[in-house]
């Protein structure tokens, strides 16, 4: 485990900010796996070859989320955009190593802000459009955010004048920036009238820290995940291989470009492929299909709730044009043999199985390295052992181990499952300003601990595949985004009549999971789920973490220590629903 950098070590003359190892960086570099070229060399190399080539486009509905022009621009015209607004972050003194946080849905200024912030030689830290003042504070609190990239308004809702509120929480906080209109105390950025100005060359390495995002955890709090170029490529490898993806590929990003699934499985391996990106958001179906057939999308990401609704209604893709797609990744909730099989005999699309974190987890199956439907539904690709060999280069950049959980001894006989541990180019290095949890996480060999639990599967007399058995983590993963039941659960303790609570995952056709508030009543007292979900809203809570069932039980399970038991809870709720 590396050390962080921090404001500090900035001034004692490190004048980049990187968290890896020299050891690491060594390494990594001498096997092939890490190079020199960061993503700006990268869009700046498509500049130089295709200025003219179709590079971004704006989302169909964009009307309807900001009050700023829709754009379809060229490389060479995303790079003046990006020249625009580095100049007036350079104008108002972001440098190197400085932190800024985004808040902007998917739309082409959210992408040109992160290579505007990355022109300067400063950090990007994305933030959910979801998040409230709630989350927002503590996490610019943890970032010492020097500024901030966002809209006055997004669906309604003010952005920018919550940042100005913030602002006296948050000293290091200096600058709010808007794209839509004046605000008293903001600089706004007009794309249409902003200059562009030639900037002094600042060292950005392609091991600089990139971006920052978040993850939530069973601590209660959000965890920074810092992550360097470097890092980000290994993982678009792995979805570049997968697709198939070149320059003539045109990719729509459904996902929101705040994490793995955004960067790492959209926005860089566009960038290392050369295609064009189509942006979307929030998820809108007749948007989507409309985008689908418009701009002839070969390449996308669908949930598996959603591929199989329109699978079973054919009349839906029958209306619009998808003789191009020919891919679509999917993940975050189980699929089935016989929908792999449905798209690619119906309509000649190939399915791929993604399981992926933001720490760097990467595993996924794809036609070429799994091409039986049934496999590639329910096993994933054991990188790792040196004896197996994957077409996806990722295969013998992830190095990963089962460990029992008991005696902490690596699994090798299959059936046997244990905690998923990871280590490798594409693996972070650990949380940001977080020290205690990084010890527990990473061992003494550097394999960070995932939380998740594997088994080994042998198919044909080989152990080739791992499969998905559950989380040992007390994580709620709602359509991707994570919910940490303890931030819930010490706001839900809160109310008067409510003396005990659980907060539990509970199993939903289109989320894949929903919270599931347990609460023990005061005697005499009664709660309904509309006086929770208004506890939580009066702290700023954002709206996807808000429990959608409540149940009022005797007693929560606990062990010998007084633990509470949350699978016997699972269990214990489950059983009553299905007897009603």
């Amino acid at each position: 485990m590396a050390k962080a950098y921090t404001q500090n070590n900035r001034n004692e003359g490190r004048d980049f900010m990187i968290l890896t190892t020299q050891e690491n960086i060594n390494v990594y570099t001498d096997n092939g796996w890490w190079g020199t070229k960061t993503t700006q060399d990268y869009l700046q190399a498509l500049v130089n070859q295709s200025p003219n080539k179709e590079a971004l486009i704006d989302p169909a509905n964009k009307a309807s989320l900001c009050n700023t022009p829709s754009y379809s621009l060229t490389y060479e015209e995303l790079q003046h955009k990006i020249d625009q607004v580095a100049t007036a972050l350079h104008e108002q003194g972001i440098g190197k190593d400085d932190i800024v946080a985004l808040q902007l849905p998917n739309i082409v200024e959210l992408v040109i802000s992160y290579f505007a912030v990355l022109k300067v030689g400063a950090i990007s830290s994305p933030f959910p459009v979801q998040f409230r003042e709630f989350e927002c504070l503590q996490l610019l609190q943890s970032l010492q955010a020097k500024a901030v990239i966002t809209m006055q308004q997004i669906n309604e809702r003010q952005y920018a004048n919550m940042y100005t509120q913030l602002q006296p929480q948050v000293p290091s906080l200096k600058t709010v920036f808007i794209f839509d209109g004046e605000l008293d105390g903001g600089i706004h950025i007009d794309l249409e009238t902003q200059a562009a100005h030639p900037l002094p060359e600042v060292n950005v390495t392609a091991n600089d820290i990139f971006t920052i995002c978040w993850t939530s955890g069973t601590e209660g709090k959000p965890k920074g995940v810092p992550r360097s170029h470097n890092e980000w490529f290994v993982s678009a490898y792995a979805s570049v291989d997968a697709a198939k993806l070149t320059a003539a590929d045109r990719i729509l990003l459904t996902f929101p470009l705040v994490n793995m699934a955004g960067i790492g499985g959209v926005l860089v391996p566009w960038i290392l492929s050369g295609g064009t990106l189509v942006l979307h958001h929030p998820f809108d179906f007749p948007t989507f299909l409309g985008q689908i057939g418009t701009h002839r999308i070969t390449y996308t990401l669908v949930p598996p709730s959603l591929l199989t609704m329109m699978i079973k209604n054919e009349a839906i893709l029958a209306s619009i044009d998808t003789n191009a797609l020919r891919a679509i990744g999917t993940g975050s909730a189980p699929i089935t043999p016989w929908l792999i099989h449905s798209w690619k005999e119906i309509h000649g699309v190939d399915l791929i199985n993604y399981f992926g974190s933001n720490e760097g987890a990467t595993f996924l199956s794809d036609a070429e390295d799994v091409p039986d439907a049934g496999l590639r539904a329910i096993y994933l690709p054991r990188f790792g052992p040196k004896e197996l060999s994957w077409h996806n280069r990722v295969g013998k950049m992830v190095i990963s181990k089962l460990v029992d959980v008991d005696t902490g001894e690596e699994i090798t006989e299959p059936n046997h499952p244990g905690e998923l541990k990871i280590k490798g180019p594409g693996v972070f290095s650990g949380y940001w300003q977080a020290p205690e949890i990084n010890a527990k996480a990473f061992d003494v060999d550097g394999y960070f601990s995932t939380g998740d639990l594997f088994e080994i599967i042998v198919e044909n007399d080989e152990a080739r595949y791992y499969r998905v058995v559950g989380r040992l983590k007390d994580i709620i993963v709602r359509s991707g985004m994570k919910i940490s039941p303890l931030e819930l659960e010490e706001i839900i303790q809160t109310h008067p009549s409510i003396v005990e609570v659980a907060v539990i995952p509970y199993p939903h056709k289109a989320h894949g999971e929903i919270s599931c508030a347990c609460v023990v009543v005061a005697e005499g007292q009664t709660v309904t789920l509309e006086e929770v979900i208004k506890l939580l809203t009066d702290k700023k809570i954002a709206s996807f973490k808000l429990p959608e069932k409540l149940m009022i039980v005797d007693t929560l399970p606990r062990n010998a220590v007084g633990k509470v038991i949350k699978s016997a809870l699972i269990d214990q709720v489950y059983d009553e629903q299905v007897g009603v």
